[in-house]
Formats: structure tokens, sequence, C-alpha cells
């Protein structure tokens, strides 16, 4: 049985940890509104550029001279895997969720005979991935001394993903991140960059109305100058989402270990309390029983 020193050190331990982790938690919560503000303003740009592109590929289908970011290669042998995670922990099952989703990926990939490599963004997603696969990760990238991450971050990940396409190193390009909903709930998120996974016009909420539109430019000239832009506009939207998620998911693991360090200084409290009676009982009979000797 633990001494009552023994229960008083680690009552003052718990209390400390419960002080680092309720910092932490306000800390995520004030930084969770700008982060979500942000996800939630690049969304709207982010459909409506696939809406532009659906409605451009409509009238490319079939078509010799398509760009190939939108045509592909013809092939689906080597595919390129973008999995984008924090660069810290102590947020739950954020990071471990979007990883677990990539590994599944990976394996069903490998099961059919194609080549795969990764590209990790954050350090997290780098150390999950790099046991079990650390032979296929081609490139890393790391945020820890960025405060906000912005759309020239995107564009940095965007010109790698761009040089390794017309290297041929890949011919289908995918994008891992987690999905804001709110605070309790994140969708890790498997997202085609490459070849353009556009919508149908009708799905996409385009109505053409029976009209037929002629672009002057042409749409090929069209597409070849968005598609890159397209490609690193859905990579900032997947970072953003992921800074969101992980402080939603930061803010309710920290209310958690908070809660449970203050359940634990309970428990500590009524141990102690019950030891320290039980010694002064203990005293207290052996002195009476001393006084009965005598």
């Amino acid at each position: 049985m633990a001494s009552l020193k023994d229960l008083r050190n680690r009552i003052s331990s718990v209390k400390a940890t419960q002080k680092i982790t309720k910092a932490m938690q306000m800390v995520a919560a004030a930084k969770l509104r700008r982060a979500q503000e942000a996800a939630e303003a690049a969304r709207p740009y982010a459909e409506r550029m696939d809406r532009v592109l659906a409605n451009l590929s409509a009238g490319m289908a079939g078509r010799s001279d398509a760009p190939a970011l939108l045509a592909g290669t013809g092939n689906d042998q080597v595919h390129l895997l973008i999995v984008a995670t924090a660069d810290r922990g102590l947020c739950g099952g954020f990071n471990s969720s979007i990883a677990r989703l990539a590994r599944q990926h990976i394996n069903k990939l490998i099961g059919e005979g194609k080549t795969v490599k990764i590209v990790t963004v954050g350090r997290k997603g780098r150390d999950a991935l790099r046991r079990d696969f650390g032979d296929k990760i081609v490139k890393s990238y790391e945020f820890t001394g960025i405060r906000q991450i912005g759309f020239a971050q995107a564009e940095d990940i965007a010109k790698t993903v761009l040089d390794l396409f017309e290297g041929g190193e890949f011919d289908v390009a995918t994008l891992f991140y987690s999905k804001f909903v709110n605070v309790v709930s994140q969708i890790p998120t498997a997202q085609q960059l490459v070849p353009a996974s556009v919508a149908d016009t009708a799905e996409s909420g385009v109505d053409l109305g029976g009209a037929v539109y002629e672009y002057e430019p042409d749409e090929t000239e069209i597409l070849e100058e968005l598609l890159p832009r397209n490609l690193a506009v859905q990579i900032f939207r997947g970072l953003l989402e992921n800074v969101a998620g992980e402080f939603g998911a930061k803010m309710s693991a920290m209310d958690n270990a908070t809660r449970n360090a203050g359940d634990m200084i309970k428990k500590l409290n009524i141990t102690y309390n019950r030891s320290r009676q039980a010694m002064i009982t203990k005293e207290l009979i052996e002195i009476i029983s001393g006084a009965e000797a005598l």
C-alpha cells in the first residue's frame, strides 16, 4: 500500500497535469475558431472550381487533345498517395485515423499488384507510415515552424506532384486528409487529384439549360491553366480542413484528459483520507492498549 507521502506526491502530479491539459484545451479552443473559419471559407472556392472544371470537361469528352491532368496517362499501375496529417500529437485518434485509411489503401493497391509511392505532409503521418512503408516515401513535408499554413505551402506540394507527373513517376494521385465536420467529428477522406476527378455536370449542380458555350481561348488552353491551379487549391483545402480537425480533436482530447484527471484526483483524495484515517485509528489503538497494559 502506498504511503501518505507517495499519495500526496501523486495528487500533486495529477493536479499539475490537469493544469497543463486545461491550458492546452483553452489554446486549442482559441485557435479552432480561426481554423474553422479558414476551412469553411476555402470550401466555396474549391467547389466552384470543381463546377467550372465540370463545365469545361464536358466539351472535352472523347477528345485526344485533352490535358494529361484531366485524361490521365491511360494507365493506373503507379499510384502516388499524398498523406496529410498534423505535425503534433495529443489530438486523440485524429492522425491515426488518416494513417489507417492510407494504410488500408496501400495494402489494397499492393494486393492488386500496383506500385505505390508516398508523399507525407506532417510529421505524424510520416512516422506512422515509415515503419511499414519507409521505402515507398519519396518526399516529406513538415510545417512545425509555420504559425499558419497558407497557399504557398500547398503550391509547393502541388509543384512536387506536377514535377513527378511530368516525369512519368506515377499515373494516379490521391490525397488523404480529414474533413472537418465539428469538434467531435472529423471524417478521414481520400480524394483523387490526378487524373482530375471531375463530377458530371448534373451531379455538380451545373445546369447548362441546353445552351452551347464557346470558349476563347478554347477549352484545352483554359484547362491547361486551371488544372494545375485546381491541384494546389484542392491540396490547400485539405490542409485547412486538417488544421481545423486537428484543433477540434485536440480540444476534445484535452477536455477528456482534464475530466479524467479530476476523477483521478477525487479517487486519490479518497484513498489518501482513508489511509490517513486508518493510521490515526491504528495509533489510537496502540495508545489505548499501552495505557491498559500499565
